[in-house]
């Protein structure tokens, strides 16, 4: 199996920063994302992800996170796997670590 391709906090708050067009998926929970979400983030459910594969953009880059990256990763090669998808990053850490490194004050959720 390939390695899933994997984008630090850092790297992808430059993205952010840039205006470097992105999609940025968060499949967390529902009550995850309720206590906190990053920019601009469209939320499908992990569950939901390989159903609703149609909605995830191919023409630029996607950000795909949740809590720690376990599940960003898992669904980042499934997709990869099943779909064909070349344009997908899991973010290193997730919201753990966007939370630690780049913004303190957001809850990681």
């Amino acid at each position: 199996m390939a390695a899933v391709p994997q984008m630090t906090v850092e790297a992808f708050s430059l993205l952010i920063q840039d205006r470097t067009p992105h999609f940025i998926l968060d499949i967390r929970e529902i009550h995850e994302v309720e206590t906190s979400r990053l920019h601009n983030a469209v939320h499908i459910p992990m569950a939901f992800c390989l159903a609703q594969q149609s909605d995830i953009p191919r023409e630029i880059p996607v950000v795909v996170y949740c809590r720690s990256g376990a599940r960003s990763s898992a669904i980042v090669s499934a997709l990869m796997t099943k779909y064909g998808f070349t344009n997908l990053f899991s973010l290193s850490g997730g919201m753990t670590e966007w939370c630690r490194v780049i913004d303190p004050t957001t809850e990681v959720g």
